[in-house]
Protein backbone atom coordinates (compact mmCIF):
# COMPACT_ATOMS: atom_id res chain seq x y z
CA UNK A 1 0.00 0.00 0.00
CA UNK A 2 2.88 2.42 0.99
CA UNK A 3 4.31 1.83 -2.70
CA UNK A 4 1.32 2.32 -4.01
CA UNK A 5 0.84 5.89 -2.31
CA UNK A 6 4.55 6.92 -3.07
CA UNK A 7 3.66 5.88 -7.10
CA UNK A 8 0.42 7.91 -7.20
CA UNK A 9 2.45 10.85 -5.47
CA UNK A 10 5.32 10.82 -8.47
CA UNK A 11 3.30 10.65 -11.10
CA UNK A 12 1.09 13.35 -10.12
CA UNK A 13 4.15 15.38 -9.52
CA UNK A 14 5.13 14.41 -12.94
CA UNK A 15 2.22 15.88 -14.08
CA UNK A 16 2.37 19.36 -12.94
CA UNK A 17 5.71 19.63 -13.80
CA UNK A 18 4.91 19.17 -17.28
CA UNK A 19 1.64 21.11 -17.33
CA UNK A 20 3.91 23.83 -16.31
CA UNK A 21 6.54 23.46 -18.12
CA UNK A 22 7.34 26.73 -20.74
CA UNK A 23 8.82 24.78 -23.62
CA UNK A 24 7.90 26.31 -26.60
CA UNK A 25 6.53 23.08 -29.22
CA UNK A 26 6.60 25.70 -32.06
CA UNK A 27 10.02 27.46 -32.95
CA UNK A 28 9.96 31.19 -33.81
CA UNK A 29 12.06 30.39 -36.97
CA UNK A 30 12.54 27.98 -39.46
CA UNK A 31 15.61 27.03 -41.35
CA UNK A 32 14.94 26.98 -44.83
CA UNK A 33 11.45 27.45 -44.89
CA UNK A 34 10.89 26.27 -48.98
CA UNK A 35 12.68 23.14 -48.07
CA UNK A 36 10.39 22.47 -44.93
CA UNK A 37 7.25 23.41 -46.13
CA UNK A 38 6.11 21.31 -49.36
CA UNK A 39 4.54 22.59 -52.24
CA UNK A 40 1.94 19.70 -52.65
CA UNK A 41 0.25 21.16 -55.93
CA UNK A 42 -1.92 18.52 -57.67
CA UNK A 43 -1.49 17.73 -61.40
CA UNK A 44 -3.94 19.71 -63.12
CA UNK A 45 -4.51 22.45 -60.11
CA UNK A 46 -4.26 26.15 -61.08
CA UNK A 47 -0.13 26.94 -60.74
CA UNK A 48 -0.62 30.61 -61.73
CA UNK A 49 0.26 31.82 -58.24
CA UNK A 50 3.85 30.28 -58.59
CA UNK A 51 4.40 32.93 -61.56
CA UNK A 52 3.16 35.79 -59.22
CA UNK A 53 6.18 34.74 -56.73
CA UNK A 54 8.43 34.37 -59.20
CA UNK A 55 8.67 30.87 -59.73
CA UNK A 56 9.19 29.53 -63.10
CA UNK A 57 6.95 26.74 -63.68
CA UNK A 58 5.54 25.50 -67.31
CA UNK A 59 4.67 21.60 -65.93
CA UNK A 60 7.29 20.16 -68.57
CA UNK A 61 10.08 17.84 -67.77
CA UNK A 62 13.70 18.98 -67.22
CA UNK A 63 15.71 19.02 -70.44
CA UNK A 64 17.70 16.00 -70.93
CA UNK A 65 15.76 14.19 -68.50
CA UNK A 66 13.47 11.23 -68.60
CA UNK A 67 9.89 9.81 -67.21
CA UNK A 68 10.34 7.50 -64.60
CA UNK A 69 9.84 4.31 -65.71
CA UNK A 70 10.28 5.48 -69.42
CA UNK A 71 12.14 2.39 -71.36
CA UNK A 72 14.75 3.02 -74.58
CA UNK A 73 13.95 7.11 -74.49
CA UNK A 74 14.50 8.23 -78.19
CA UNK A 75 16.43 11.51 -77.48
CA UNK A 76 15.16 13.84 -80.53
CA UNK A 77 12.01 15.76 -81.18
CA UNK A 78 9.81 15.95 -84.09
CA UNK A 79 10.48 18.75 -86.03
CA UNK A 80 8.54 21.98 -86.52
CA UNK A 81 6.57 22.11 -89.77
CA UNK A 82 9.16 22.63 -92.80
CA UNK A 83 12.15 21.81 -90.85
CA UNK A 84 13.50 18.29 -91.15
CA UNK A 85 16.64 18.69 -88.91
CA UNK A 86 16.17 15.85 -86.32
CA UNK A 87 14.67 13.25 -89.54
CA UNK A 88 18.27 13.82 -90.93
CA UNK A 89 19.81 13.57 -87.60
CA UNK A 90 17.84 10.48 -87.05
CA UNK A 91 19.88 8.59 -89.23
CA UNK A 92 22.86 8.32 -86.36
CA UNK A 93 20.08 6.85 -83.46
CA UNK A 94 21.24 3.21 -82.80
CA UNK A 95 18.71 1.07 -82.45
CA UNK A 96 19.16 -0.71 -78.61
CA UNK A 97 17.70 -4.16 -80.30
CA UNK A 98 20.27 -5.64 -82.34
CA UNK A 99 19.14 -9.06 -82.43
CA UNK A 100 15.42 -10.66 -81.94
CA UNK A 101 15.03 -14.35 -80.30
CA UNK A 102 12.75 -16.94 -81.81
CA UNK A 103 9.67 -16.05 -79.58
CA UNK A 104 10.28 -11.99 -79.97
CA UNK A 105 10.33 -12.55 -84.03
CA UNK A 106 7.05 -13.78 -83.61
CA UNK A 107 5.63 -11.12 -81.80
CA UNK A 108 7.37 -8.56 -83.82
CA UNK A 109 5.92 -10.72 -86.94
CA UNK A 110 2.37 -10.07 -85.27
CA UNK A 111 2.47 -6.74 -84.28
CA UNK A 112 3.72 -5.98 -87.92
CA UNK A 113 0.45 -7.55 -89.32
CA UNK A 114 -1.85 -5.58 -87.40
CA UNK A 115 -0.28 -1.94 -87.29
CA UNK A 116 1.64 -1.97 -90.59
CA UNK A 117 0.55 -4.76 -93.44
CA UNK A 118 -2.46 -2.78 -94.10
CA UNK A 119 -0.58 -0.43 -95.76
CA UNK A 120 3.22 -2.10 -96.51
CA UNK A 121 1.87 -5.35 -97.09
CA UNK A 122 2.38 -8.87 -95.23
CA UNK A 123 5.47 -9.21 -97.43
CA UNK A 124 6.50 -6.14 -97.14
CA UNK A 125 6.14 -4.72 -100.73
CA UNK A 126 3.80 -2.17 -100.68
CA UNK A 127 0.99 -3.94 -101.61
CA UNK A 128 -1.64 -4.27 -98.30
CA UNK A 129 -5.33 -3.91 -98.43
CA UNK A 130 -5.36 -0.30 -99.05
CA UNK A 131 -3.61 -0.56 -102.24
CA UNK A 132 -4.36 -3.91 -103.51
CA UNK A 133 -2.62 -3.33 -106.70
CA UNK A 134 -3.92 -0.10 -107.21
CA UNK A 135 -7.83 -1.05 -106.63
CA UNK A 136 -7.69 -0.70 -103.19
CA UNK A 137 -9.50 2.89 -101.44
CA UNK A 138 -6.22 3.75 -101.39
CA UNK A 139 -4.38 5.93 -104.71
CA UNK A 140 -1.00 5.74 -104.11
CA UNK A 141 0.92 2.99 -103.73
CA UNK A 142 2.77 2.89 -99.46
CA UNK A 143 6.49 2.25 -99.40
CA UNK A 144 7.89 -0.80 -100.51
CA UNK A 145 9.85 -1.78 -97.50
CA UNK A 146 11.17 -5.35 -99.27
CA UNK A 147 12.92 -4.47 -102.78
CA UNK A 148 12.82 -1.08 -103.10
CA UNK A 149 16.59 0.16 -102.17
CA UNK A 150 15.50 3.24 -100.47
CA UNK A 151 14.15 2.07 -97.48
CA UNK A 152 16.45 -0.93 -97.68
CA UNK A 153 19.27 1.26 -96.60
CA UNK A 154 16.66 3.69 -94.49
CA UNK A 155 18.36 3.41 -91.08
CA UNK A 156 16.81 2.17 -87.94
CA UNK A 157 16.64 5.49 -86.43
CA UNK A 158 14.82 7.36 -89.31
CA UNK A 159 12.51 4.39 -89.26
CA UNK A 160 12.07 4.86 -86.02
CA UNK A 161 11.42 8.40 -86.31
CA UNK A 162 8.76 8.10 -88.75
CA UNK A 163 7.04 5.53 -86.35
CA UNK A 164 7.61 8.10 -83.46
CA UNK A 165 6.27 11.24 -85.19
CA UNK A 166 4.74 9.81 -88.76
CA UNK A 167 6.56 10.87 -91.98
CA UNK A 168 4.27 12.44 -94.49
CA UNK A 169 0.90 10.62 -95.29
CA UNK A 170 1.93 8.02 -92.77
CA UNK A 171 0.72 8.98 -88.92
CA UNK A 172 2.13 8.71 -85.87
CA UNK A 173 2.10 5.11 -83.63
CA UNK A 174 3.35 6.38 -80.51
CA UNK A 175 -0.23 5.36 -79.01
CA UNK A 176 -0.63 1.86 -80.39
CA UNK A 177 3.02 0.85 -79.81
CA UNK A 178 5.31 0.87 -76.86
CA UNK A 179 8.85 2.13 -78.26
CA UNK A 180 10.25 -1.56 -77.38
CA UNK A 181 7.60 -3.07 -79.71
CA UNK A 182 8.62 -0.48 -82.29
CA UNK A 183 12.70 -0.83 -82.16
CA UNK A 184 11.20 -4.85 -82.26
CA UNK A 185 9.33 -4.18 -85.71
CA UNK A 186 12.00 -1.76 -87.15
CA UNK A 187 14.79 -5.42 -86.46
CA UNK A 188 11.93 -7.30 -87.58
CA UNK A 189 11.50 -5.04 -91.42
CA UNK A 190 15.37 -5.28 -91.01
CA UNK A 191 15.47 -9.06 -90.91
CA UNK A 192 13.38 -9.59 -93.14
CA UNK A 193 14.83 -7.21 -95.72
CA UNK A 194 17.91 -9.13 -94.76
CA UNK A 195 16.56 -12.43 -95.66
CA UNK A 196 15.11 -11.17 -99.33
CA UNK A 197 18.79 -9.99 -100.31
CA UNK A 198 20.39 -13.11 -99.16
CA UNK A 199 17.27 -14.87 -100.98
CA UNK A 200 18.43 -12.78 -104.09
CA UNK A 201 22.05 -13.55 -104.13
CA UNK A 202 21.54 -17.02 -103.41
CA UNK A 203 18.91 -17.84 -106.75
CA UNK A 204 21.56 -15.32 -109.04
CA UNK A 205 24.63 -17.43 -107.62
CA UNK A 206 22.57 -20.50 -108.62
CA UNK A 207 21.80 -19.35 -112.19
Amino acid sequence: MKKLSILVVLFATTAVLISCSDIKRKPNRIYMPDMFYSRAYQTYSDHSNLTKEGIFYNEKPVPGTIFRGEDMPFPLAKDAPGDTANYVASKQIKSPIDSLTQQQYVEAERLFLINCAICHGPKLDGNGPLYKGGEGPYPAKPAQLVGDAKYEAMPEGQMFYSVEYGKNLMGSYASQLSRQQRWEIIRYIKMKQAEAKANSASATASK
